[in-house]
Order: structure tokens, then sequence, then C-alpha cells
């Protein structure tokens, strides 16, 4: 019973750690299926969509000025939005929005959203293809192989040494 105790007094954390990630990555998957909802109905119905973001309240709404197409999404009690890109002159806390027209370029929009235990995870929407992606911020990113460093190239020009 003691080695029980134990084993799982190792693996909680670890278990409990990989869940947090799990459902940040999930979190922030919704958020870019919120966005792309928005892109897309401005692309197909030819109309303007506003994408309204509320750090303070950790909500994200997308209207045309019909209304017809309302959305809102509320971000789960153990994460929010850390920050919007690009900065603003605005307080952190201020609602942002954003315009997705139609047959237009999509803005460059980022949203980065932190769980309670400092992980997270970025939404960037790429101006060139219109798409939403969500990937870690680079600064959380896992550190890659370290590459070779480049070798000078040394251009000769002529002279006495060739």
């Amino acid at each position: 019973m003691t080695l029980i105790a134990l084993l799982v007094g190792i693996a909680y954390p670890s278990a409990a750690s990989g869940i947090d990630a799990i459902r940040l990555r999930s979190t922030a998957d919704n958020v870019v299926n919120f966005l792309n909802a928005a892109i897309d109905h401005a692309e197909r119905r030819q109309q303007l969509v506003e994408v309204w973001i509320s750090p303070k309240d950790n909500l994200l709404i997308a209207r045309s000025p019909d209304l017809g197409f309302a959305r809102r999404f509320q971000l789960p009690e153990p994460f929010h939005i850390t920050a919007i890109r690009p900065v603003a002159e605005v307080s952190p806390d201020d609602p942002r929005r954003f315009l997705m027209y139609p047959g237009g370029t999509v803005p460059r929009l980022g949203i980065e959203i932190t769980g309670n235990d400092g992980k997270k995870r970025e939404i960037i929407v790429d101006p060139l293809t219109g798409m939403p992606r969500s990937e870690l911020p680079v600064s959380d990113a896992p550190a890659s192989a370290p590459s070779a460093p480049a070798s000078p190239v040394v251009k000769s020009l002529g002279g006495a040494n060739q």
C-alpha cells in the first residue's frame, strides 16, 4: 500500500501538468475556431465583422452590423487573456476591436492566453493567409538543437596572394 501511495505521489504532478497543457491547447484551439468563424463569415457573406476582445472579462465577441452574425466565447476559468497584439496605446485591460473586411486583408492579430500555472499559448492571425493558428510563444518554445555556426565567406578580389 505504501508503494502505491509513493507511485501516485510521484506520478500525479506529471499527469496533472499534462492535463493542464491539454486544456490550454484545447482553449487556444477554441479561440482559433472562433476567429476562423468570424473571418469565414466576413468572406462568405460579404459582410463586415467586428471582433471585440476584452482581457478584463476574458471574453471574445464577433458580430456583424445587422447582428445576423453574433458569437461570444468566454475563456474557461483557469485561463486569462494576457496580451493582445499589435500593442496599442490603451490600458491592457481595455477592450480592443478588430474589423474583418470582406474581400480585404485580415488584420495582423495576436492573442496570448495564460493558465494559472504560467503556461502560455499564442493565437496568431496571419494577414497573408487569413488563417488563425495556435502556437507556443517564442519565449516559451523549446530550444531547438544548436546549429553549426555559419562559416564566413571570403571573397577574393585578386591580389598578390593568389
